[in-house]
């Protein structure tokens, strides 16, 4: 093959992450020519709108799937946060890259950390997971919906809508704007899980013998560990964007620490669990946190969340 083409949606993030895979692999395979192809999704059209109201994150991958079934192109760079753990027949996750820093953020024009926001300070985030857990950490708050791509998303804060917004850190990294307000400040994961996969970039390809073997320069063998677990977890419980889930796998040395949280929208009654197995036992590790979770009550529990979330907030 001497020409491979991203699908790729038309964000600064998406085109940051895209011509990263563009470059890596085209320094990885000399003569090979990689261009992207860039597409408009369902989800960069509709910003006025909570993501779960509509459909979830496969919003940000559908037109991108269309594309490569018709043999437009050959993958699409995702962050893998926003993929969703079943995919269409002939499409594979066939690399998930090295993780940048899983935390999110808080970003404030005043504020330091989410321990010194004033009381009743509003903090914008869409995400049912973020919100969860800001309002379990400090209930006093006031969550307000934030959709929109991140420049859009700092202009806001910056228009004085927000007193902080949360995003995630690695984001904010790849773009180069941690300095773009004055307090970027990354939230420790004792107290604000991340999505299952934030950091990573997962490749979806064709189910093609070529393709694969040239994205698998990317893969990266402890992002796999870590995030396949916490996709395993996720699976398992059937949450999507539409339920406030957070799950988390640190792999250190030969150990590894699993950690998860779901519960409802408000913070008013949470479930978490906590994992430290062996490197070694990986592959069942997302199921037995699964598990711990189902018999505490969490499929009553995130059943509750969403009827509460459409109800109340989305």
């Amino acid at each position: 093959m001497k020409k491979l083409i991203i699908a790729t949606r038309g964000s600064k993030l998406a085109l940051w992450q895209s011509n990263h895979i563009k470059d890596l692999l085209e320094k990885a395979h000399k003569g090979l020519e990689v261009e992207l192809k860039v597409m408009k999704t369902k989800g960069d059209k509709i910003l006025d709108t909570p993501l779960a109201k509509i459909g979830g994150k496969g919003l940000f991958t559908k037109e991108l799937e269309e594309a490569m079934l018709r043999g437009e192109a050959h993958i699409a760079v995702h962050s893998l946060k926003d993929v969703p753990t079943e995919f269409p027949k002939g499409l594979i996750l066939s690399a998930i890259t090295k993780r940048e820093d899983v935390r999110d953020a808080m970003l404030s024009q005043k504020y330091p950390s989410l321990d010194e926001l004033p009381q009743g300070a509003v903090v914008g985030t869409t995400s049912l997971r973020r919100r969860m857990q800001i309002l379990q950490f400090r209930p006093d708050l006031e969550i307000k919906n934030l959709r929109g791509n991140v420049d859009t998303r700092i202009k806001k804060l910056k228009d004085g809508e927000y007193d902080a917004i949360i995003l995630a850190t690695a984001g904010v990294k790849r773009l180069g704007l941690t300095d773009s307000v004055n307090y970027f400040s990354p939230i420790s994961v004792s107290v604000m899980i991340p999505a299952m996969g934030q950091a990573a970039l997962g490749i979806e390809s064709i189910d093609d013998e070529e393709v694969k073997k040239i994205v698998s320069v990317l893969h990266d063998e402890d992002a796999y560990i870590e995030t396949k677990i916490e996709r395993d977890f996720v699976e398992i419980l059937q949450g999507g964007c539409q339920v406030p889930i957070g799950v988390n796998a640190k792999l250190q040395d030969d150990s590894i620490t699993a950690r998860a949280i779901v519960g409802l929208p408000d913070g008013s009654e949470v479930i978490r669990e906590k994992v430290v197995t062996a490197k070694t036992d990986y592959g069942m590790v997302g199921k037995e946190l699964a598990d711990m979770m189902i018999e505490a009550g969490a499929v009553k529990l995130l059943k509750r969340a969403e009827e509460m979330a459409l109800r109340d907030i989305l």
